[in-house]
């Protein structure tokens, strides 16, 4: 169906370079809670993948999160996992296949997914140009062309964003 409306303004976009096995991120999950509350549709907060190599599972959490966006449930599929950090290092893979069969999402297709690797290019494309852009440690925040290492210290980080998407919306 064409939309023969005027076309919506372009919305910000905060992306959130985030690792499912980090506790530095479940740290982040109340900001960002708060931001898509404040902010609704006003603002795209996008899911972006850093896999650190030093967390054996954050590959497959990745991956698992790709498929749980597929599946529509991408954020609470997200919060869920990074609201139990300790059981992903105890559990791996069957922990995640798990978070997702409680969710009440396609555990079967979570689990073919992780064996056939389906989501793969988008985890390896989310972190080179992580990489690119100088992402070092997760959280960190892009938007507006800014980036916030939330990696060090969170403090004061939501209200930067807020300061910015305000700036972006009042521009827009």
């Amino acid at each position: 169906m064409s939309d023969s409306s005027p076309a919506h303004p372009a919305v910000p976009v905060l992306d959130v370079w985030c690792e499912l096995q980090c506790p530095d991120c479940r740290g982040a999950l109340d900001d960002l809670r708060a931001l898509r509350a404040r902010y609704g549709d006003r603002l795209e907060v996008r899911l972006r993948h850093f896999p650190l190599e030093k967390h054996k599972h954050s590959f497959a959490a990745a991956q698992a999160a790709e498929e749980a966006l597929e599946q529509g449930r991408g954020w609470p599929y997200v919060e869920a996992v990074l609201g139990r950090v300790e059981e992903l290092d105890r559990g791996g893979e069957s922990f995640l296949v798990e978070v997702a069969r409680e969710l009440g999402l396609d555990a079967e297709e979570f689990d073919t997914a992780l064996i056939d690797g389906r989501h793969i290019l988008i985890v390896d494309a989310d972190q080179a140009e992580g990489k690119a852009i100088g992402v070092t440690g997760t959280p960190t925040y892009v938007i507006g062309g800014e980036r916030l290492d939330g990696g060090k210290s969170q403090e004061g980080l939501r209200e930067r964003v807020e300061e910015i998407a305000d700036r972006l919306l009042a521009e827009g």
